[in-house]
């Protein structure tokens, strides 16, 4: 699908006329591990992971100048409908970390995206998700469609699985 030069959606949601190659490329969010992510060995906690994950993807929105807040006066609000993590390496206290998302699919009122937690030092990767996120109404919680501009935005963004 060829991306418009003319005001689009993609242009009034990040203020481009198109995407660059670091839009279609995974984000990447670096991150330090604090004793507050650990247990009493210095080990981050497993749920730890997924707020890591959280804030990138929410890091990924605002990189084109999209805050969530955005949505709310619009009766939008997006939740995490499905997930599946696997847990390789431990991080540990102090350790720098890089946390990737990627959009690899969405459809009418989900989008999916696959995030990986890197340690900086050596490259390992110390998690993997694939994450569904799904749209819904604030005041019914019941599915509703993306956006158009977001629709838009992941079509060009997105990397087919």
């Amino acid at each position: 699908m060829p991306i418009s030069t003319s005001v689009s959606r993609l242009q009034i949601l990040t203020g481009r006329t198109s995407l660059t190659e670091s839009a279609v490329n995974p984000f990447s969010l670096p991150l330090r591990v604090y004793i507050e992510d650990t247990d009493a060995g210095g080990i981050v906690y497993h749920a730890k992971y997924l707020h890591y994950m959280e804030r990138a993807r929410t890091e990924w929105v605002r990189s084109f100048g999209v805050g969530l807040r955005d949505g709310l006066s619009d009766n939008i609000s997006y939740v995490v409908q499905k997930l599946s993590i696997h847990y390789g390496v431990p991080a540990k206290l102090d350790d720098q970390l890089s946390v990737t998302t990627e959009p690899v699919g969405f459809g009418r009122v989900w989008m999916d995206f696959r995030q990986r937690v890197i340690r900086v030092s050596d490259q390992k990767e110390l998690a993997s998700a694939d994450v569904r996120v799904a749209c819904i109404a604030l005041d019914s919680g019941r599915p509703r469609r993306l956006p158009p501009a977001m629709a838009e935005l992941l079509a060009h963004s997105h990397k087919p699985v």
